[in-house]
Parts: C-alpha cells; structure tokens; sequence
C-alpha cells in the first residue's frame, strides 16, 4: 500500500486507521518505500538512535561539570540529588523527565553525543519522555523504538507544513516541535490512538505556540537547556489530556499552519540571533561579554 502521507497529520492518521496500524508503522513504510531500506536495516539505525539517547541521559546525569562558556552544567545532576526517589513537588514521573532532559540537553551544551530529535537544541525532550515513562512502566526497547517511529512521522508533517529550525521560526519550531513530536510518541506507547496522537501533538505546539529563540551569546544553553525540561512537560500533559479524548479545538494541521504563520511574523532578533528577547537583557548581554572572554 502506498502510504507517504508526510504532508498532513489528518492524512497521516487516516492512513492509520484504514490499515488498522499506526503512525509508527506508517511511518516505518514511508521511510522504506522512500529509501529502498530493508525493514531489519531501517529499526536497527532507529535501535542505535535509541542507544545513544539513553547514553546522553546516563552521562549527562553522572556529570556536574560546566560547559566551556559556564553558561550551563551540573543542573541535571543537582535535581536529580535534590529530588531523589521522593519525586519533589512533581511526582516521580514529571520529575525524571525534567532529570532526564536537563541531562541530555547539558551534554549537547558540552559538546557530547546526542541525537538532534529535531535538532540539537530541543534534543532533550524526547529522551526525557521516552525513558522516564519506561522506567516507571516497564516499557521495552522495541516498545521505545515503535515509539521513535510515531516522532519520526509526525516530525516530518511538521517540517513540511511548518519549520523545525529555529533561525526560521523561533523555538517554537524547535522545542515546540519536540514536544509536539514527544506528545504523539507518549500517546501510541501508552496504547492510545492515532487520532489522540495527532491531537496530542497539536496540544503540545499550542501551548508553545510564539516561542522565541533567544540564546544567550548564540549558544544552545541558556534558556535552551530548561526550555528542554518545560517542553518535556508539556508533552506529557498534553499526551495525558488527548488519551482522555481532549482534542484541539483548532486542527492539528491548522495547528501546524499557524505556527508556520507565527514564525514568519517574527522580528529577526527572536529567532536565533542572539539580539532580542533574554539575550538582549544587560545580565544576557554581560554574560556574553563573558563568554567571549572565557572562549578566546
């Protein structure tokens, strides 16, 4: 059956339903319909992905060390120590995925191994979702990478109706995308639909909806790194809402649309220029000042 439904959520869902699948194995047979992949090849690139973002949240919460800039570092380790089995005022779940995605995006600040699930900037949302509910679900590692295949589906309806960069569309395009992407992902792990996973995303890119890209001194470490964290969030509640038939009220590709609208309304300094937003404040401008001295 030919699928390649990459341009719309509802088609993509749709395409679903009539084949009594899901977005993860519509999303498989798109990308070995559009690369000629053997199935076995196609997981096992999905199965090493998957390693090393289980990798990037290990180090990245065994690591208190700062960046080269000494914008970020050591915050994941600090939560996770503060928080402990108690779960802090988040419970146990929320909390390990704020831990998990405090690390991995720290271990992109410091140049370690992530994967840019869009990008490298919103890298921590994913794997902080994923591995937070196996660990307290018990979910396998196929389960994970069934999971990976829904991200990677509706990851490019949004590329293709929107922008997963931020220097087109602010973060907005970047952790919102993640969120919306991780939202989707939850839904079909946890046994949820493909039109909940749709709505899910929607729900998430919603509330992120006109986020900037503001990175202190051009780097991807403040505010990028606890937007990771929020976003992570944000998924999960909007995962939780859409498995309880919550729906957006504005279609999900309408959604998609908006975001790409508000992203084209945005002044150049919100969108990964460094010149506006928290960047632009006399803490964000010093601290540059700094980095410059700190990196020459």
């Amino acid at each position: 059956m030919k699928y390649l439904t990459q341009q719309s959520l509802h088609d993509l869902a749709a395409a679903a339903v009539s084949a009594q699948t899901t977005l993860a194995q519509i999303g498989l047979q798109n990308h070995m319909r559009t690369t000629d992949e053997k199935e076995t090849v196609v997981r096992q690139k999905m199965a090493d992905r998957l390693q090393v973002m289980r990798a990037s949240v290990e180090e990245g919460c065994r690591q208190g060390n700062l960046s080269d800039s000494g914008l970020s570092g050591g915050d994941a380790l600090r939560y996770d120590k503060k928080t402990g089995d108690q779960g802090g005022l988040c419970g146990q779940l929320q909390t390990k995925m704020i831990r998990n995605a405090l690390a991995v995006a720290e271990q992109n600040a410091k140049m370690g191994r992530i994967v840019a699930a869009p990008t490298a900037g919103s890298s921590g949302v994913l794997p902080a979702v994923l591995f937070a509910i196996a660990e307290e679900r018990g979910y396998s590692d196929d389960q994970l990478i069934e999971a990976l295949f829904t991200a990677a589906a509706v990851g490019q309806v949004i590329a293709f109706r929107a922008s997963l960069s931020g220097a087109e569309g602010g973060c907005q395009a970047e952790c919102g995308s993640a969120a919306g992407m991780a939202a989707a992902a939850l839904v079909e792990l946890t046994g949820g639909s493909p039109q909940q996973a749709i709505h899910a995303c929607a729900l998430a890119i919603k509330s992120l909806l006109g986020l900037v890209c503001d990175p202190v001194a051009g780097l991807v470490e403040v505010p990028c790194v606890k937007r990771n964290a929020f976003s992570a969030v944000q998924a999960l509640t909007a995962a939780d809402m859409a498995l309880a038939d919550i729906k957006s009220f504005i279609p999900p590709d309408e959604v998609l649309d908006a975001m790409k609208s508000v992203g084209l309304m945005m002044h150049p300094d919100l969108k990964e220029t460094a010149a506006g937003g928290l960047a632009a404040t006399p803490t964000g401008k010093a601290a540059a000042q700094g980095c410059i001295s700190r990196l020459t």
